[in-house]
């Protein structure tokens, strides 16, 4: 099971990490707090602090069409946000 799914590349993350030394990422939906936190400090090489999930779910959405009325969602995910400790960064663009 792949913990890490991809990390959240946003201005809103970007500015947070720079600030508050926080970072995002989208998991694995069945995975817990202890494994995102082991995942990022064997990935990366940085020590956790803190880990903050949360479950987003499907934003359904209805269209009215020529042929009829068209129903469709987008998938469910599960976001964390990991403070690290002072001093550490994760550089995502390091091993491009």
């Amino acid at each position: 099971m792949s913990v890490l799914i991809k990390p959240i590349i946003t201005e809103k993350m970007t500015s947070d990490s720079e600030l508050y030394n926080r970072y995002g990422f989208i998991v694995n939906p069945n995975a817990n707090k202890l494994q995102i936190k082991e995942a990022v400090e064997s990935t990366y090489g940085v020590s956790v602090n803190k880990v903050r999930t949360m479950n987003y779910g499907p934003s359904r959405k209805t269209r009215y069409t020529k042929t009829g009325v068209q129903h469709g969602k987008s998938n469910a995910y599960k976001k964390a946000i990991i403070d690290v400790a002072e001093g550490d960064i994760i550089d995502y663009y390091s091993n491009l």
